[in-house]
């Protein structure tokens, strides 16, 4: 049994940034890093299972908008090293989250600079920067509703509205610290924001390549491809309905009951296997029960 719960939990650290072994989130003792353990962040990213069905969503909905999508066309390798994409972008939102005060502000200087050599022009002919502050708040919603959002549906309907305006305003922190402006920071300004955005949106023959290159995205094992599969098509129930129809890939109701308690199941062997994920090695950092 011990060895089954190592296993999987192996399995989980192949996918996320911890893989990449460059930031040692256990240390130094008591830093609390840009939020500390009773931020309402840590509690939102501290679940893997709903992280990365929202993390799945994220990427369907961020590349929605022309530019965004553009910048990973045109200066990604995300075909083919699409496994090593997903590590570096854990590897932020662990580091950034969860990570000493220094580490956090180091990466988020590393990005800023990435950012500055990242630009071109979009599938429209429009010019496009990945350090444009506007095309940094979209992505940095897009992002964070999807988190939120799996959050709410797999781990934690019960986060109350006050729990979930204070999470929008923690994680602007970062999104602000890179660059981003007027970014929104309550459920009733994301919503907004997000509707307002819609006519930037499309869904064209770039978009759909790329959508179909993540739903057949590799799994880290062939023991993982069935719950990478669910996973993805979870992501996909978790973007807003107008999105879905944008893109083609409707989740029905009766699937989505089914993609539901799939998920539970998954989310239930993930965390009793997961011992010591960033969360529960930040807890430790901080000299608290990661259980409590």
């Amino acid at each position: 049994m011990v060895n089954i719960r190592y296993r999987i939990q192996q399995q989980v650290f192949r996918l996320n940034g911890l893989a990449l072994n460059e930031f040692d989130i256990s240390q130094p003792p008591g830093d609390p890093g840009l939020f500390g353990p009773d931020s309402v962040i840590w509690r939102v990213h501290g679940d893997f299972s709903s992280m990365m069905c929202g993390g799945i969503s994220a990427l369907f909905l961020q590349m929605l908008h022309p530019a965004a999508l553009a910048g990973v066309w045109d200066h990604s390798n995300f075909r083919e090293d699409m496994m090593g994409r997903l590590r570096r972008t854990s590897q932020f939102i662990a580091v950034t989250t969860f990570g000493n005060q220094h580490d956090a502000q180091f990466l988020i200087e590393k990005v800023k600079r990435i950012h500055l050599r990242v630009s071109g022009v979009d599938s429209e002919g429009k010019p496009y920067a990945a350090s444009d502050p506007h095309l940094l708040t979209w992505v940095h919603v897009a992002e964070t509703s999807r988190f939120l959002a799996a959050h709410l549906r797999y781990k934690n309907p019960s986060l109350s509205p006050a729990e979930q305006d204070r999470y929008y305003a923690e994680a602007a922190i970062v999104a602000e610290a890179l660059g981003a402006e007027k970014v929104p920071k309550s459920c009733a300004d994301i919503e907004d924001y997000l509707q307002s955005m819609r006519s930037e949106l499309r869904f064209d023959a770039r978009t759909a390549d790329v959508t179909h290159t993540l739903m057949n995205a590799p799994a880290p094992s062939w023991q993982a491809k069935p719950v990478m599969k669910t996973m993805l098509k979870a992501g996909v129930g978790l973007m807003p309905e107008w999105a879905q129809e944008m893109s083609g890939y409707r989740i029905g109701h009766w699937q989505q009951s089914l993609l539901d308690r799939q998920i539970n199941v998954i989310s239930a062997a993930l965390r009793w296997s997961i011992q010591r994920g960033a969360y529960q090695r930040a807890m430790q950092r901080m000299g608290r029960n990661p259980q409590s």
